[in-house]
Protein backbone atom coordinates (compact mmCIF):
# COMPACT_ATOMS: atom_id res chain seq x y z
CA UNK A 1 0.00 0.00 0.00
CA UNK A 2 2.82 2.01 0.43
CA UNK A 3 4.21 1.82 -2.57
CA UNK A 4 1.00 2.23 -4.08
CA UNK A 5 1.12 5.47 -2.51
CA UNK A 6 4.34 6.79 -3.27
CA UNK A 7 3.46 5.73 -6.73
CA UNK A 8 0.77 7.82 -7.13
CA UNK A 9 2.79 11.08 -5.55
CA UNK A 10 5.54 10.06 -8.32
CA UNK A 11 2.69 10.25 -11.19
CA UNK A 12 0.93 13.04 -10.00
CA UNK A 13 4.16 15.42 -8.88
CA UNK A 14 4.60 14.71 -13.31
CA UNK A 15 1.04 15.61 -13.91
CA UNK A 16 1.30 18.51 -12.17
CA UNK A 17 4.82 19.50 -13.66
CA UNK A 18 3.40 18.91 -16.81
CA UNK A 19 -0.27 20.24 -16.57
CA UNK A 20 0.63 23.06 -14.45
CA UNK A 21 2.11 25.11 -17.12
CA UNK A 22 -0.23 24.60 -19.45
CA UNK A 23 -3.19 25.43 -17.49
CA UNK A 24 -1.61 28.87 -16.51
CA UNK A 25 -0.52 29.65 -19.85
CA UNK A 26 -3.98 28.50 -20.94
CA UNK A 27 -5.95 30.81 -18.58
CA UNK A 28 -3.19 33.75 -19.29
CA UNK A 29 -3.19 33.44 -23.19
CA UNK A 30 -7.08 33.52 -23.15
CA UNK A 31 -7.18 36.61 -21.18
CA UNK A 32 -4.60 38.58 -23.19
CA UNK A 33 -6.58 37.48 -26.24
CA UNK A 34 -10.03 38.75 -24.48
CA UNK A 35 -8.40 42.14 -23.57
CA UNK A 36 -6.65 42.77 -26.85
CA UNK A 37 -9.76 41.90 -29.04
CA UNK A 38 -11.55 44.43 -26.38
CA UNK A 39 -9.39 47.23 -26.86
CA UNK A 40 -8.78 46.76 -30.60
CA UNK A 41 -12.78 46.70 -30.89
CA UNK A 42 -14.36 46.56 -34.46
CA UNK A 43 -16.34 43.90 -36.19
CA UNK A 44 -19.85 45.13 -34.26
CA UNK A 45 -21.41 43.75 -30.94
CA UNK A 46 -22.25 40.66 -32.60
CA UNK A 47 -19.35 39.82 -34.05
CA UNK A 48 -16.82 40.36 -30.61
CA UNK A 49 -20.08 38.34 -28.51
CA UNK A 50 -19.55 35.44 -31.09
CA UNK A 51 -15.54 36.69 -31.15
CA UNK A 52 -15.61 36.17 -27.23
CA UNK A 53 -17.05 32.65 -26.99
CA UNK A 54 -14.88 31.26 -29.55
CA UNK A 55 -11.84 32.60 -27.86
CA UNK A 56 -13.31 31.24 -24.14
CA UNK A 57 -14.01 27.83 -25.76
CA UNK A 58 -10.48 27.68 -27.04
CA UNK A 59 -9.18 28.72 -23.75
CA UNK A 60 -11.20 26.43 -21.89
CA UNK A 61 -10.52 23.39 -24.20
CA UNK A 62 -6.66 23.77 -23.36
CA UNK A 63 -7.38 24.64 -19.67
CA UNK A 64 -9.69 21.82 -18.96
CA UNK A 65 -7.33 18.77 -20.24
CA UNK A 66 -4.43 20.21 -17.99
CA UNK A 67 -6.75 20.33 -14.90
CA UNK A 68 -8.74 16.93 -15.35
CA UNK A 69 -5.54 14.93 -16.57
CA UNK A 70 -3.65 14.80 -12.65
CA UNK A 71 -7.17 14.61 -11.05
CA UNK A 72 -7.63 11.23 -12.69
CA UNK A 73 -4.08 10.08 -12.18
CA UNK A 74 -4.49 11.00 -8.25
CA UNK A 75 -7.47 13.15 -6.87
CA UNK A 76 -5.11 14.61 -4.68
CA UNK A 77 -2.97 16.25 -7.04
CA UNK A 78 -5.91 17.39 -9.39
CA UNK A 79 -7.46 19.04 -5.88
CA UNK A 80 -4.01 20.87 -4.93
CA UNK A 81 -3.54 21.34 -8.99
CA UNK A 82 -7.08 23.01 -8.96
CA UNK A 83 -6.45 25.36 -5.74
CA UNK A 84 -3.16 25.59 -7.14
CA UNK A 85 -4.02 26.44 -10.99
CA UNK A 86 -6.75 29.07 -9.79
CA UNK A 87 -4.66 31.21 -7.81
CA UNK A 88 -1.59 31.25 -10.69
CA UNK A 89 -4.77 31.17 -13.32
CA UNK A 90 -5.83 34.36 -11.70
CA UNK A 91 -2.13 36.04 -11.13
CA UNK A 92 -1.19 35.13 -14.85
CA UNK A 93 -4.68 37.12 -15.96
CA UNK A 94 -4.21 39.58 -13.93
CA UNK A 95 -0.72 40.18 -15.83
CA UNK A 96 -1.63 39.55 -18.74
CA UNK A 97 -4.76 41.88 -18.53
CA UNK A 98 -2.02 44.55 -17.25
CA UNK A 99 0.13 43.86 -19.75
CA UNK A 100 -1.90 44.15 -22.99
CA UNK A 101 -2.50 48.26 -23.22
CA UNK A 102 1.03 47.97 -22.75
CA UNK A 103 2.07 45.26 -25.40
CA UNK A 104 -0.62 47.08 -28.04
CA UNK A 105 0.64 50.74 -27.60
CA UNK A 106 4.26 48.88 -28.66
CA UNK A 107 2.97 47.52 -31.35
CA UNK A 108 1.01 50.80 -32.71
CA UNK A 109 4.41 52.62 -31.95
CA UNK A 110 6.03 50.48 -34.21
CA UNK A 111 3.71 50.08 -36.67
CA UNK A 112 3.56 53.71 -37.11
CA UNK A 113 7.14 53.73 -36.97
CA UNK A 114 7.48 51.57 -40.00
CA UNK A 115 4.68 53.73 -41.71
CA UNK A 116 6.99 56.74 -41.12
CA UNK A 117 9.94 55.39 -42.42
CA UNK A 118 7.87 53.91 -45.84
CA UNK A 119 6.72 57.75 -46.21
CA UNK A 120 9.88 59.30 -45.27
CA UNK A 121 11.60 57.42 -48.47
CA UNK A 122 8.82 57.36 -50.77
CA UNK A 123 8.96 61.89 -50.15
CA UNK A 124 12.97 61.40 -50.63
CA UNK A 125 12.23 60.12 -53.87
CA UNK A 126 9.75 62.38 -54.42
CA UNK A 127 12.32 65.27 -53.24
CA UNK A 128 15.02 64.01 -55.58
CA UNK A 129 12.91 63.87 -58.24
CA UNK A 130 11.70 67.62 -58.16
CA UNK A 131 15.39 68.92 -57.32
CA UNK A 132 16.83 67.64 -60.43
CA UNK A 133 13.41 69.05 -62.12
CA UNK A 134 14.38 72.40 -60.47
CA UNK A 135 18.13 72.12 -61.49
CA UNK A 136 17.42 72.36 -65.47
CA UNK A 137 16.42 76.22 -64.99
CA UNK A 138 20.38 76.57 -62.72
CA UNK A 139 22.40 74.23 -64.88
CA UNK A 140 21.05 74.56 -68.55
CA UNK A 141 22.17 77.33 -70.39
CA UNK A 142 18.94 77.37 -72.84
CA UNK A 143 16.45 76.57 -69.72
CA UNK A 144 18.29 79.44 -67.89
CA UNK A 145 17.67 81.80 -70.90
CA UNK A 146 14.43 81.18 -71.69
CA UNK A 147 13.56 81.60 -68.29
CA UNK A 148 15.38 83.31 -66.29
CA UNK A 149 12.30 84.07 -63.62
CA UNK A 150 13.35 80.22 -62.29
CA UNK A 151 16.94 81.12 -60.72
CA UNK A 152 15.45 85.22 -59.88
CA UNK A 153 15.00 85.16 -55.95
CA UNK A 154 13.08 88.76 -56.49
CA UNK A 155 10.44 87.08 -58.23
CA UNK A 156 7.53 86.25 -55.93
CA UNK A 157 6.74 82.80 -56.70
CA UNK A 158 10.62 81.63 -57.14
CA UNK A 159 11.86 82.97 -53.65
CA UNK A 160 8.81 80.75 -52.21
CA UNK A 161 10.23 77.63 -54.06
CA UNK A 162 13.86 78.90 -52.47
CA UNK A 163 11.96 78.71 -49.03
CA UNK A 164 10.17 75.29 -49.74
CA UNK A 165 13.17 73.70 -51.01
CA UNK A 166 15.30 74.73 -47.68
CA UNK A 167 12.88 73.51 -45.52
CA UNK A 168 12.30 70.01 -47.27
CA UNK A 169 15.92 69.95 -47.06
CA UNK A 170 16.26 70.63 -43.18
CA UNK A 171 13.74 68.03 -42.52
CA UNK A 172 15.28 65.25 -45.17
CA UNK A 173 17.87 63.73 -42.91
CA UNK A 174 15.31 61.78 -40.15
CA UNK A 175 12.43 60.51 -40.44
CA UNK A 176 9.74 63.08 -39.61
CA UNK A 177 6.02 63.44 -40.13
CA UNK A 178 6.20 66.98 -41.21
CA UNK A 179 9.02 65.79 -43.78
CA UNK A 180 6.25 64.26 -46.62
CA UNK A 181 4.33 67.60 -46.37
CA UNK A 182 6.88 69.82 -46.79
CA UNK A 183 7.99 67.54 -50.05
CA UNK A 184 4.25 68.23 -50.98
CA UNK A 185 5.02 71.84 -50.40
CA UNK A 186 8.08 72.19 -52.96
CA UNK A 187 6.25 70.38 -55.83
CA UNK A 188 3.20 73.14 -55.82
CA UNK A 189 5.38 75.91 -55.33
CA UNK A 190 7.89 74.26 -58.00
CA UNK A 191 4.89 74.07 -60.50
CA UNK A 192 3.72 77.74 -59.03
CA UNK A 193 7.06 79.32 -60.25
CA UNK A 194 7.24 77.09 -63.56
CA UNK A 195 3.81 78.38 -64.49
CA UNK A 196 4.77 81.99 -63.69
CA UNK A 197 7.81 82.02 -65.39
CA UNK A 198 5.83 80.89 -68.31
CA UNK A 199 7.25 76.63 -68.64
CA UNK A 200 4.66 75.07 -70.77
CA UNK A 201 2.94 72.53 -68.82
CA UNK A 202 4.18 69.59 -70.83
CA UNK A 203 7.76 70.43 -70.55
CA UNK A 204 7.22 71.33 -66.45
Amino acid sequence: MGEGFVEGLVQGAWALLLCGPVLVASVAVTVFVVRRRALAGGNGPTGRSDQLFWDLFLGAAVAAPALLIPTLISPWTGLFLGGAGIAAGIAAGVAAYRATPKYLARRTAREDHRALESAHLAAQARHDELIARWRRYELDPACSIDYPALTDVRTPETSALIKAMRQADELRAAPHRGYPDAVTSLGATLAAAEKAAGVPAEQA
